[in-house]
């Protein structure tokens, strides 16, 4: 753990130093001031753990300390000493914010005790407020039951209770994130935090500070103390998404951190020792990241200690229509509109389209039509001018064939529906033939997308 550290007011020095003596004994890191103004100024350069303060004080004192820090929403842990026969002023105290309070004269045991409920209850408060965070952003479940994704919920499964370190692997779009956090929530990690950082949205510059922290004066504009994501993620999980998109110098510490479980702030020499898991995700292949000069090598090695590789949506059949009606549940609870369905020919929209975006450009496509439609049955109309030049482009494909294909008999049947199904699986039969069942190469014969030919010979054959 961090060594955590204590702010002391009060306007005896004998009393500071005895706090200090106490205090240090516990392994604290304390800091000092003679008044509740002072403390003020400590505040805006230090980052500490909790408050310990004297209530009667010169031109601040402690109530005035802690209204000062809840105007300002600073909910640091405050803790007031009192003396003997005057807890009533100590219990007013913590009507106005202050966690505990401790009687003087005081045992080093009570203080010692007062000092650990607090710094609990600190702890609590920055997980609370952190999770709040979190919640206001997002984040779905899992919704698919098809092979691919019963494949990896086996491996979260696996590797969950274990410590081990996970590279995700997975285009844009496709729910690394998601996978980290059911590893983190199935770990014996889920109590404590679950933190994530984008590498690829953060600048080198302030990416290493970001994770790593920094102290007082580390560069321009660093005035006070600030923890990284990894001191935050102590005892928890640290997600590392586009691990890739990192700047190489940053890579290097970082495999030091994760080789030697500590770090150093940014212009502190002072080691801190962390115990966090790092799960580390990527869009890009990680061996050809390594030929680009994009992955360390070593960090690589470090990282991949576990693979889970996240199948795209068009591999995932069976999942889309299943995924599309929760995603249109979702938002029109959101807009308090009425869902009442996909039309068949959407449907089929939705199956037949690649998904270059994944499950993010699902939602997004669902969002937009649960608008449009104002809580109507979902038709084509309703979807975005992609998936429609998709399908534009497949029957394009399909009236040139039968223009050139018109001469060959087809069925007795003179239906036009069924003369484009019978015409469609016999160029698909074709394409196949001629690649050797490569699926990729059929599609850029028919010269349809991929998973248009999914559909397609899930449909006829």
């Amino acid at each position: 753990m961090p060594q955590q550290s204590i702010l002391v007011v009060d306007d005896e020095a004998k009393m500071r130093r005895l706090l200090e003596i106490m205090l240090t004994q516990m392994d604290y890191e304390i800091l000092q001031a003679a008044d509740g103004m002072e403390a003020l100024e400590q505040l805006t350069s230090h980052a500490v753990d909790l408050v310990i303060t004297d209530l009667r004080m010169p031109r601040l004192d402690g109530i005035g300390l802690l209204r000062q820090l809840r105007e300002q929403h600073n909910d640091i842990p405050v803790i007031v000493v009192t003396a003997y026969g005057t807890v009533e002023s100590a219990v007013d105290a913590m009507k106005y914010g202050a966690s505990d309070y401790i009687v003087r004269p005081f045992e080093m045991d009570a203080v010692q005790a007062a000092v650990q409920r607090a710094l609990k209850l600190g702890k609590v408060q920055r997980e609370n407020r952190y999770l709040r965070q979190e919640m206001e952003q997002g984040w779905r479940g899992f919704i698919g039951s098809s092979s691919a994704m019963k494949q990896i919920y086996t491996q979260i499964e696996q590797v969950a209770p274990t410590k081990t370190g996970v590279l995700i692997q997975g285009e844009t779009g496709t729910g690394k994130e998601l996978v980290a956090r059911a590893i983190h929530n199935a770990s014996p990690r889920a109590q404590s935090l679950f933190v994530s950082i984008n590498c690829a949205a953060i600048p080198a510059d302030i990416l290493e500070s970001e994770l790593f922290g920094y102290s007082k004066g580390a560069f321009t504009g660093a005035n006070k103390e600030r923890i990284g994501k990894f001191e935050l993620a102590d005892g928890g999980t640290l997600f590392l998404d586009e691990i890739t998109e990192m700047d190489f110098n940053i890579q290097a510490k970082l495999l030091r951190v994760l080789q030697e479980r500590t770090l150093e702030r940014l212009g502190s020499n002072r080691t801190i020792a962390v115990d966090v898991r790092v799960i580390a995700a990527s869009n890009r292949n990680p061996r050809q990241a390594i030929l680009d000069q994009k992955l360390r090598e070593d960090l690589f090695y470090r990282l991949n200690v576990f693979t889970i590789a996240l199948p795209p949506l068009r591999d995932r059949l069976d999942d889309i229509l299943p995924l599309a009606r929760y995603f249109l549940e979702k938002h029109a609870k959101e807009f308090a509109f009425q869902f009442n369905g996909i039309e068949d020919d959407a449907a089929q929209c939705l199956n037949a389209y690649a998904w270059p975006g994944n499950v993010r450009e699902l939602e997004n496509m669902m969002e937009r039509a649960i608008v449009l439609s104002g809580g109507k049955t979902i038709s084509i109309g309703h979807l975005s001018s992609d998936i429609l030049e998709d399908e534009v482009q497949v029957g394009k494909h399909v009236t040139n064939n039968i223009a050139d294909s018109a001469h060959e008999p087809l069925s007795g049947r003179l239906g036009l529906n069924i003369q484009v199904e019978q015409l469609e699986k016999r160029l698909i039969q074709d394409a196949l033939q001629k690649t050797g069942d490569n699926k990729s190469k059929a599609a850029q014969l028919l010269e349809i997308s991929e998973r248009s030919l999914w559909y397609k010979i899930k449909k006829y054959m």
